[in-house]
């Protein structure tokens, strides 16, 4: 779920003063802070709230002179739950309705006659594109299935000279002890709906075939007359701005990524990035959804999102680990997806086709990066110290408790533990 809007430029103070009164410690929100006690509600995974102040928008002023120089700044909520997304304001409009009203009442445009969940409600943001690392995975799931591996783990450990079949008994005695809700499976209406998903890739690309064909060469070559006069802007890294997102990171083994950027003005990249977007939602949904994008499996969720009528791209991740590492991960093991998603960005590292170079320009890539990454003012994650390792191994081990093991089998679900 995303709700967004514009801030009212007299209270941006105002408004980073209030976000700043949520958090325990820098980096971290207080999930019993008073503006909105995210620990109450079971079904969140993470929420965010970032103040989007574009660093970038200087670069309008010699590489895209038909945009506006000045854009507003945001105020996006993002937050990532189980259910659906009504339920959830529902109930934070139940809990917090105040403290909500006291962050959107410093946007552009807010009613406080209207109730504050209407007003979510009517600015929410629909993503173009959304990731989660393995859908169907429960708040419920994630915390049964780390208490199952605490007791199975203090177990072993007390038990160190136990024989194998020894062991196994105990653990499976302490596993049975351990509440595991059983998993849901999808309905036939899901199943029904994720299948006709699935199937509008190919349909399309079927049925537009011929336009498909006959457009491909002059496609082509436009976006290959673009990639190499496109300008690229790799600005130098400003220390002070990087020292001070790096204050923010890395006080969890999980940290969240924000950053926003002008897209390339013109009707060719806004078509090309709403299908790119569109093919790498399809992409996220049918083809790495069991807890993989391509080779990198330490993000949690991503979505990009336009703004300010499709001027501008916001994007957010969750990942584990450094920032550093991150970027590696990507240029490494998937800067074809990278290139897919921002070679329409303005200031793109050069790529060759859309899906190649660009990402793999390491210096610019990464300069590209620090410009546009702004600050994630509110951070909550409802599983502290769990990596997207953690969640998959604890399920690996779940799954093993519920079915027998001999041999070879069964000191792998131990060495798991």
């Amino acid at each position: 779920m995303i709700v967004g809007a514009p801030i009212a430029p007299q209270h941006r103070e105002q408004l980073r003063e209030r976000l700043a009164t949520m958090n325990a410690d820098i980096g971290l929100a207080d999930p019993d802070n008073s503006v909105l006690p995210f620990g109450k509600f079971d079904a969140l995974h993470t929420a965010r709230f970032v103040m989007i102040e574009d660093p970038s928008l200087g670069d309008r002023i010699e590489h895209a002179r038909s945009y506006p120089v000045h854009e507003p700044d945001w105020l996006i909520f993002l937050a990532v739950c189980d259910g659906s997304a009504d339920r959830l304001i529902t109930d934070m409009e139940r809990s917090a309705s105040k403290g909500l009203a006291s962050l959107f009442c410093n946007c552009i445009g807010f009613d406080p006659e209207i109730p504050i969940g209407q007003w979510m409600s009517e600015h929410r943001l629909k993503p173009d594109a959304s990731y989660r690392n393995w859908p169907g995975r429960s708040m419920v799931q994630i915390r049964e299935e780390a208490a199952l591996h605490h007791a199975l783990l203090k177990t072993q450990l007390a038990n160190r000279e136990a024989s194998l079949g020894e062991l196994n008994q105990r653990l499976r005695e302490v596993g049975r002890s351990v509440p595991l809700t059983p998993i849901p499976r999808p309905s036939i209406t899901e199943r029904v709906a994720n299948c006709l998903s699935f199937l509008s890739l190919p349909v399309a690309a079927l049925l537009l075939a011929p336009i498909l064909l006959v457009l491909l060469l002059p496609f082509l070559i436009i976006l290959r007359l673009r990639e190499t006069s496109d300008p690229v802007l790799a600005h130098k890294i400003d220390r002070e701005r990087n020292n001070a997102l790096m204050a923010l990171e890395d006080h969890d083994i999980t940290n969240p990524y924000s950053a926003v950027g002008s897209r390339k003005p013109g009707p060719f990249y806004f078509m090309f990035s709403k299908v790119a977007l569109w093919v790498i939602n399809w992409g996220a949904r049918h083809i790495y959804s069991k807890g993989r994008l391509a080779r990198v499996n330490t993000i949690h969720f991503a979505n990009w999102v336009f703004l300010d009528s499709n001027r501008r791209l916001f994007f957010a991740s969750v990942y584990d680990g450094s920032r550093e590492a991150y970027n590696d991960d990507f240029i490494n093991k998937v800067a074809f997806g990278l290139n897919l998603s921002f070679t329409s960005a303005l200031g793109y590292p050069r790529t060759r086709w859309a899906l190649f170079e660009g990402a793999r320009h390491e210096e610019d890539f990464k300069r590209y990066l620090a410009h546009h990454q702004v600050p994630t003012q509110v951070w909550y994650k409802a599983f502290p110290n769990l990596s997207t390792y953690d969640l998959a191994r604890n399920a690996r081990i779940r799954a093993g408790l519920e079915k027998p093991l001999k041999g070879t089998a069964l000191r792998r679900w131990i060495a798991e533990i």
